[in-house]
C-alpha cells in the first residue's frame, strides 16, 4: 500500500516560486508588448502631426466646420437630457431661467451672425430687372451702392437711360468684381482698382472672397473676387465697329459639311487651355478671316466684353464658331456664308495685344478645342 506524505512547508514554498516565474513573465511579456504598441502609436502620432504642422492653416476651415456641427449635435442630442436633469434637481423655475437665458443667448448670436451676411446681401450677386420710372441713382439708393458701382458692373454710363425691362446685375458692397488672371496677387489686383498695399486688406476682409492659400493668401486663376471699395480705372470709349460699305455676297442656300477648316492663315500664338478656350492666329500684317464652315450670321459687330469686333456664325448643326478682334467686318447679321467665304479681316481691337484672329468652336454652346476639329 503506498502511502502519501504531505510537507507544507515545500508545498507552499514551490506554489510561491511559480508564481513569481509567473508575474515575472507577465511583467516582462507586458512591458515588452507595450513599448512596441507605444513606439508604434509614437510614430503614427508623429507623422500625423507633421502633416497637420506642414498644412497648417488649409484645414482651419473644415475644423472649425466640423466643429460647429459636432457641438450642434451634441446640443441637440444632450440639451433635453440635460434641461430634464435640471429640472428634476432645482425645480420647474429654474429650468424656466435656464432655457429663456439658452434662447436669449441663441438670439444674440442669430442677430450678429445675420446682420454680417444680410450687409454683404449673402455674398451673392442679384439680376434686377428696371421697371418703369427707375433710375441708376433711385435704384443705388434701393440697394445701398453708389450710382458708380452699378455702372461699372454693367458696363454702362452715367447718363444712361434704363428701359423697362432692362436686366442689370446688382453687387453685394460698393467696388468692383474682377475674374483672377495668371501672375496676380491681391496687391497687384489693389492697386489695379486705386488701393494701396495697406487697402489690400479689404479683399482679404470680405468673407465671400476665396483663396488658394489661406496663409498667403494666394488667389486661384479664373476665380471672381470682389475689391470692395475698388475704382474701375478709366477706360477708352469703345469704337463703333467697323462694317465695310460693301458685303460679300450672300451664299444663298448653305448646309455646314461638319468639317472646319482653318480661318485665318498665320502661326498660332496662344492654344486652347483652361482659361483659354480657344486659338489666338496671329500675322503681323493681317489678312482676310474665313468662314471655318457654311452657315447664318447670327452676330456681327462691337463686343464690349473684349472680343472688339467679332462676328458669329450658326451652323445649324449644334456647332457655332466665333471670330473676334476683326479689323473691319464683311458679313451683316442673318447672312448666309459658304465655308471659306471671306467675313473680315484680322485686326487688334478690344482687349488686343496685337494683329491675330481669336477663334473658337462651340458645340452646344460649350467651348471646344479647335485643335480636334481643324486638320
Amino acid at each position: 500500500m503506498v502511502q502519501f506524505s504531505f510537507h507544507p512547508q515545500r508545498f507552499f514554498g514551490n506554489f510561491f516560486h511559480e508564481g513569481v516565474v509567473y508575474f515575472q513573465f507577465l511583467y516582462n511579456y507586458v512591458r515588452i508588448r507595450g513599448y512596441v504598441w507605444f513606439s508604434k502609436f509614437e510614430l503614427g502620432k508623429d507623422v500625423v502631426v507633421d502633416l497637420l504642422y506642414k498644412r497648417r492653416g488649409k484645414y482651419t476651415r473644415p475644423f472649425l466646420h466640423f466643429g460647429t456641427i459636432a457641438l450642434v449635435f451634441l446640443v441637440i442630442t444632450f440639451g433635453p437630457f440635460v434641461l430634464e436633469q435640471r429640472q428634476k434637481e432645482n425645480g420647474e423655475e429654474t429650468a424656466t431661467v435656464v432655457i429663456n437665458s439658452a434662447y436669449a443667448y441663441s438670439n444674440d448670436l442669430s442677430t450678429n451672425e445675420s446682420d454680417l451676411v444680410k450687409s454683404f446681401r449673402g455674398g451673392e450677386v442679384q439680376v434686377y430687372t428696371v421697371k418703369e420710372g427707375d433710375t441708376l441713382s433711385s435704384i443705388g439708393q434701393t440697394y445701398g451702392l453708389s450710382t458708380d458701382t452699378i455702372v461699372w458692373e454693367n458696363s454702362l454710363v452715367a447718363k444712361s437711360t434704363l428701359k423697362p425691362g432692362l436686366q442689370i446685375r446688382i453687387l453685394p458692397v460698393d467696388g468692383v468684381r474682377h475674374k483672377v488672371q495668371r501672375g496676380e496677387t491681391i496687391y497687384t489686383i489693389a492697386k489695379k482698382y486705386g488701393l494701396d498695399d495697406s487697402e489690400a486688406q479689404r479683399i482679404v476682409d470680405y468673407p465671400f472672397n476665396e483663396f488658394k492659400n489661406y496663409e498667403t493668401f494666394e488667389l486661384t486663376i479664373g476665380v471672381t473676387i470682389m475689391v470692395p471699395g475698388g475704382v474701375k480705372p478709366n477706360e477708352a470709349i469703345a469704337p463703333r465697329a467697323a462694317i465695310a460699305a460693301r458685303f460679300t455676297p450672300d451664299a444663298g442656300a448653305v448646309t455646314a459639311t461638319g468639317q472646319f477648316v482653318w480661318p485665318a492663315a498665320g502661326r498660332i500664338t496662344q492654344g486652347y487651355s483652361f482659361y483659354h478656350k480657344a486659338f489666338d492666329i496671329a500675322k503681323q500684317d493681317g489678312g482676310p478671316i474665313l468662314a471655318a464652315d457654311s452657315g447664318v450670321v447670327v452676330a456681327a459687330g462691337w463686343d464690349p466684353s473684349g472680343y472688339g469686333n467679332k462676328v458669329v456664325i450658326n451652323h445649324g448643326n449644334g456647332y457655332e464658331t466665333l471670330y473676334g478682334h476683326m479689323s473691319l467686318i464683311q458679313v451683316q447679321v442673318g447672312q448666309r456664308v459658304s465655308r471659306g467665304s471671306v467675313i473680315g479681316q484680322m485686326g487688334s481691337t478690344g482687349h488686343s495685344t496685337g494683329v491675330h484672329c481669336h477663334f473658337e468652336i462651340r458645340r452646344g454652346g460649350v467651348l471646344e478645342n479647335p485643335g480636334n476639329y481643324l486638320k
